[in-house]
């Protein structure tokens, strides 16, 4: 892609105009964070010109946008993605090193948003970048969270979450548009009236509103010329400050509206265990929702459009079931404003939306009481029951004499509270409903919604989720890069299928002795970091062992602690065991409220004091926990990792997107068949693969017989060795109390089966020990996993919708 900046004269110019007349200081007397905003600054510029370009080209084609409404997007760092899309890298790093500058100190000024808790926000971001890199026409839609996930900290090994500022240095890639802002309504009451055609209407009477002010974010596709937009919206009071109010002395008061307002978009999932933190999460919801369609009808589809051309101009895709309230949202404008007549109103939106399921945990799929939802949106409620008793009686038609089918299929749900079902909403209304595996997929369609997947087999379907390579393997690791490039030649970062051409050189002595190579500089990077960063010393003559990953029960940390344990205990009672070193790096938080995940973190964190303690293990174990993992550590810790922990319950893990991150940067994977593992393990090969575990029918069977962990408990000596250890307070200076919810949970519950895993684990592991004795192979299995990754990039998952849901077409750059 041509640049007008890749002479590195003109950059240099350009960076020095930026400086002075952007940051108003001259170089000598320039900050790190005023290098780094002159270095945005005039990469922003390059790509400026190209983003208008693609919004104009697209609305002059009237394709068909794609609208990703997501909650989350976990970006990561910009500054670096930026120049590698625009092909600016080189060009910049000559300039700045011109200057007598350090290129890593300016990229380290940058702070990451937090706008996203995990997976989900992360997907969200890779969807982004390869819809850009794909040419599709399409706006992605979230919330500006003031203060996003949390920042990590420990005391005394325990979590602490402290606010997430990321705006306190403002960020050099938002363009805010206050005069765009979007009034949006809440509470109030509903009131029927008849219109100038004599038929009754309704209109809502809100009690208050709050403005939404978007802030535009480029998107840039990886060297197509294409910049797409990411629209997040920020919460302000319609009148921020009473000026007679604070004349009387009452300061507070004053500005009471404001800070009521800008809670909304102030944190990133408010605690939701109190009612006022229930009632702010769905205000976000629906603050967003209608910000977004809004914004879409008025300002995307321009004046003068039709809604009822909505479904051949649009595809809002529903991120989990967080903006599921766009639907009657929708349906309200169509109805009450556009005055199209309900049937039809309906069957535009079930053309307009489908709806992304990620989980399979029933208590992670929303419903909201219809106490709630009646009382801040009372309008939708009123649409979501009409919508519902239609879809009744169509069932009661298709089955006569099933009515407690006909119930358990039911939008609203009656027990233990009267409350609406959102993913039931979402598939009633959806085109389509996919899972993130086939996996899941399957499980959605035979579990989760059987009875709507056998009422509507065609709606249902499968993408598989994707990352995308241009961060995790690009950005995050440049030798594997330069290394892959060199042998299978440019442009596999647009088309990682081509990594199977890898597979020859998978025998070739000397590039296997230069992918290990790249493997000891990686472990290298990553212990600098975490030694200046955390004052962590890792050992580098040692297998890394890397669990990294949302702190979930199902997820099943405490099974891998328990092989650690187990190792540690074996080296107790033989210090002459010959094992091979170890490093297990954890990486995951917790949310707030989640008391026993966060009683899990302390375990692991002071299981690593005892170990880090014991002159016994010197040298061949290291437990460490690097606080706040977040998009910029992964991309220094994944490429260093050497066995990738994916060891969640079968049939509990959507997809995973942490799995194909570590596959594609050489480390194989320890897995159940859960989740994406499935396809990593066909795609890369048994022999290459660590697997055990039970599979998801032998899982059910074991629930549906009554499962009974203390049996495992008690036939197992090492396991009943480990877990004793741990209640006999071993690791908590002889405190049994300190972690006994967590040994009885397992003993009396273990709801994920981590006890009935357990011998297959360590079995497992030991495998693990005995392969990474033979280096050569090793690496050729490190190597394949390689070769073998090209599925699971995003690139090919947008593919995937488009085929199977979207129906959108690229526009060409011009």
């Amino acid at each position: 892609m041509p640049s007008d900046l890749d002479d590195v004269e003109r950059f240099t110019e350009e960076f020095l105009k930026r400086l002075q007349f952007g940051q108003g200081v001259a170089l000598p007397r320039a900050t790190k964070n005023d290098l780094y905003y002159a270095l945005a600054r005039t990469v922003r510029q390059q790509l400026m010109a190209r983003w208008l370009e693609t919004v104009q080209r697209q609305m002059q084609a009237k394709a068909k946008v794609v609208v990703y409404l997501s909650a989350e997007y976990l970006l990561g760092r910009q500054l670096d993605n930026a120049l590698l899309a625009s092909g600016l890298t080189d060009t910049a790093e000559a300039a700045i090193d011109g200057l007598g500058l350090d290129m890593q100190t300016i990229r380290d000024t940058e702070v990451e948003p937090g706008l996203g808790n995990g997976g989900l926000g992360r997907l969200a971001a890779c969807f982004i970048d390869s819809l850009a890199t794909l040419r599709i026409p399409a706006i992605g839609y979230g919330i500006r969270y003031e203060y996003g996930i949390f920042r990590q900290t420990f005391e005394d090994g325990h979590q602490v979450e402290q606010p997430d500022s990321w705006l306190t240095l403002g960020s050099p890639w938002e363009f805010p548009h206050p005069e765009m802002g979007v009034k949006v309504p809440f509470a109030g009451h509903t009131e029927k009236y008849l219109g100038e055609d004599g038929r009754e209407r309704t209109r809502w009477v809100n009690d208050w509103e709050v403005i939404g002010v978007p802030y535009n974010y480029m998107v840039p596709g990886y060297r197509t010329g294409n910049v797409n937009t990411l629209r997040l919206w920020s919460a302000r009071a319609t009148q921020a400050f009473d000026l007679h109010v604070f004349n009387n002395g009452d300061y507070l008061q004053a500005v009471r509206s404001q800070a009521f307002a800008e809670n909304i978009s102030k944190v990133l999932y408010p605690e939701d265990s109190t009612p006022q933190g229930k009632e702010l999460r769905l205000q976000q919801q629906y603050f967003f929702v209608a910000c977004s369609l809004r914004d879409f009808l008025t300002n995307v589809m321009g004046p003068g459009f039709d809604p009822r051309k909505l479904p051949e101009r649009v595809i809002f895709q529903l991120n989990d079931t967080h903006p599921v309230i766009a639907i009657p949202e929708l349906m309200r404008i169509l109805v009450d404003e556009k005055d199209i007549p309900w049937d039809e109103a309906l069957d535009i939106c079930r053309q307009c939306f489908a709806y992304t399921c990620h989980t399979l945990l029933p208590e992670a799929l929303e419903v909201w009481p219809v106490e709630l939802l009646g009382r801040l949106l009372p309008r939708h409620l009123e649409i979501i029951f009409r919508i519902n008793d239609d879809f009744l009686a169509e069932l009661r038609e298709a089955y006569p004499d099933d009515e407690l089918r006909v119930r358990s299929m039911s939008i609203i749900q009656e027990h233990p509270e009267r409350a609406v079902r959102m993913a039931y909403l979402a598939t009633v209304v959806g085109a389509k409903v996919n899972g993130v595996a086939e996996l899941h997929s399957q499980l959605l369609r035979d579990k989760v919604l059987s009875d709507f997947s056998a009422y509507w087999p065609d709606k249902f379907t499968n993408v598989t989720n994707g990352i995308t390579p241009r961060r995790f393997i690009g950005l995050a690791n440049p030798a594997l890069t330069e290394l892959i490039t060199d042998t299978i030649g440019d442009g596999w970062l647009r088309d990682l299928g081509r990594l199977v051409e890898l597979e020859p050189h998978a025998d070739d002595p000397a590039f296997l002795d230069a992918f290990a190579a790249i493997k000891v500089g990686n472990r290298k990077r990553l212990a600098g970091l975490l030694e200046r960063r955390d004052g962590i010393v890792l050992p580098q003559d040692a297998m890394y062992d890397v669990m990294v990953k949302r702190l979930h029960e199902y997820k099943r940390q405490t099974l891998k602690l328990l092989h650690i344990v187990t190792l540690y205990q074996r080296l107790q009672e033989n210090p002459d065991l010959d094992i091979v070193p170890r490093v297990f790096l954890f990486g995951a938080k917790a949310a707030p409220g989640y008391w026993i995940a966060k009683q899990t973190i302390a375990l692991i964190n002071a299981v690593g004091r005892v170990i880090d303690n014991d002159p016994i293990v010197a040298g061949r174990l290291k437990v460490a926990f690097p606080a706040n993992y977040n998009v910029t550590l992964a991309e220094t810790l994944i490429p260093a990792a050497d066995l990738s922990e994916q060891i969640s319950l079968a049939g509990k893990e959507a997809s995973g997107t942490g799995n194909m991150k570590l596959a594609l940067n050489g480390a194989l994977t320890i897995g159940t068949l859960d989740g994406a593992n499935v396809e990593i393990l066909q795609a890369v090969g048994e022999e290459n693969f660590f697997l055990f575990g039970l599979t998801e029918p032998q899982v059910h069977a074991i629930y549906e017989s009554g499962y009974q962990p203390r049996e495992y408990f008690q036939n197992n000596p090492e396991l009943r060795k480990a877990l004793g250890a741990i209640a006999s307070g071993a690791f908590s200076d002889g405190n049994r109390e300190a972690f006994a919810p967590i040994v009885d949970s397992l003993l009396h519950e273990d709801r994920f089966l981590a006890l009935a895993d357990y011998q297959s684990y360590i079995e497992a592991q030991d495998r693990v020990d005995l392969a990474y004795r033979d280096t050569r192979a090793w690496n050729r299995s490190a190597v394949l996993n390689v070769a073998r990754s090209g599925f699971f990039s995003s690139d090919r998952s947008i593919q995937d919708y488009l085929d199977r849901i979207w129906n959108a077409s690229p526009v060409d750059a011009s």
